[in-house]
């Protein structure tokens, strides 16, 4: 994976240094489960990307949403 990044077959849009204020807003919103950093990067990256299709066993993505109120399709069920 790492390597089709450096080699320029794969781009990660995600820049994170931009988006630190929309990253801190959704771990506050979310603070009561709490939403961990990756998780806040994942959910900024759905609405970022428009899809809420994702792959994780993470439960917590049950209740998260995306653009406001768009409950995210796991791809798998989550254990627990």
């Amino acid at each position: 994976m790492l390597s089709n990044v450096e080699g320029g077959r794969l781009d990660l849009p995600f820049q994170l240094a931009r988006v630190v204020p929309a990253i801190r807003a959704i771990m506050q919103k979310y603070r009561d489960i709490p939403a961990d950093f990756a998780d806040a990067c994942l959910i900024y990256m759905a609405e970022e990307l428009d899809t809420g299709e994702i792959l994780t066993l993470d439960s917590d993505f049950l209740t998260y949403r995306w653009r406001r109120n768009r409950p995210f399709e796991l791809l798998i069920a989550p254990k627990g």
